[in-house]
């Protein structure tokens, strides 16, 4: 298989702000696998939280490519590569190629059924309670607000947005911001706002404090789960987890690591990073799988892929054939 591979970036419509800073544009890897006749597609976001860098992911991506012009395949994969953002999207462009070799979708390959639309959750991103309410009161008629938290000041913001959208089912994304101090603060802060679903309240490392905790709310998982390995140390800290292809390394982990997870108990919610409609068309199988979808990426940029996702309100459809699977 021929490989090709480019950095791409794609504006924003507005400035993106979580607890670790903002940004004005989504940059994403892109991996485009050819036999001659046939081409597969997958997206990629490299995060440096994760010590990523597009360069870097590049550089990863790149050194598959005498493997896979000697047939490494998906299987393989696995094993060739660490799970994250390249592996991700090597993974989703071999299932891409599967795909339109054989003349059979995606799901289909997966054992699944066809896929059905879902309604993604809508993000609110992090600023002042002030600013937050008022981009809550414009999104207000949409059923699923993500409030991005991890600030001082967290229990204002909830609440200005409870406020501003008071019909609005509220999940949070604290983005390891909080403390162990202020941990039961705004727990209880976003109890009163009936938020439903916590994301990552704690860094990775502090997170024992939340073992045997007694929690108001629905605690999930993000920074600390990634693949299947990272399951065990979840144990009675966290209810759910968020599953995202770009830190499990691809669908095939994302699947595999969601039907483990929910044989031990845990929720499954499905999330993405800022990107194009190329990166949430996979995670539209494993959103068939969740009980809360976060797949508004491309409803965040200034223009997305002329081949897009279709999003009618909030409502996310499964993607054409044209752009992936």
């Amino acid at each position: 298989m021929d490989l090709a591979v480019r950095i791409e970036r794609w504006p924003l419509a507005k400035a993106f702000t979580i607890s670790r800073g903002s940004k004005t544009e989504a940059v994403v890897v892109t991996a485009e696998l050819s036999d001659g006749q046939f081409r597969g597609r997958g997206e990629c976001v490299p995060y440096a939280r994760y010590g990523e860098s597009p360069d870097g992911v590049v550089a990863a991506i790149e050194a598959m490519r005498a493997p896979l012009r000697s047939g490494l395949d998906r299987a393989a994969l696995q094993q060739a590569m660490a799970p994250g953002a390249a592996r991700n999207a090597l993974d989703c462009a071999l299932w891409d190629l599967a795909a339109k070799k054989s003349g059979r979708r995606a799901h289909e390959l997966a054992g699944m059924a066809v896929p059905k639309p879902r309604v993604t959750a809508y993000t609110i991103s992090l600023a002042a309670p002030e600013a937050m309410a008022q981009a809550a009161e414009r999104a207000a008629d949409r059923p699923l607000l993500k409030v991005k938290l991890g600030a001082g000041d967290d229990a204002a913001r909830i609440a200005a947005v409870r406020r501003a959208a008071p019909k609005a089912e509220l999940i949070v994304d604290a983005n390891e911001g909080w403390t162990i101090d202020n941990l039961a603060q705004n727990l209880a802060a976003c109890a009163d706002a009936g938020v439903t679903l916590i994301e990552q309240p704690l860094p990775e490392w502090r997170d024992e404090a939340l073992a045997g905790l007694k929690r108001p709310i629905a605690v999930c998982a993000d920074e600390s789960v990634h693949d299947r390995a990272s399951l065990k140390a979840l144990a009675g800290k966290y209810d759910a987890v968020n599953i995202k292809l770009d830190k499990a390394g691809g669908l095939t982990e994302a699947l595999a690591l969601a039907a483990q997870a929910q044989q031990h108990g845990y929720g499954v919610m499905v999330g993405c990073m800022v990107a194009t409609s190329l990166a949430m068309a996979p995670a539209m199988l494993l959103a068939q799988r969740a009980s809360i979808v976060d797949l508004d990426g491309p409803l965040l940029l200034a223009k997305d892929r002329p081949e897009g996702l279709r999003y009618v309100g909030s409502r996310a459809y499964p993607p054409d054939a044209e752009l992936w699977g």
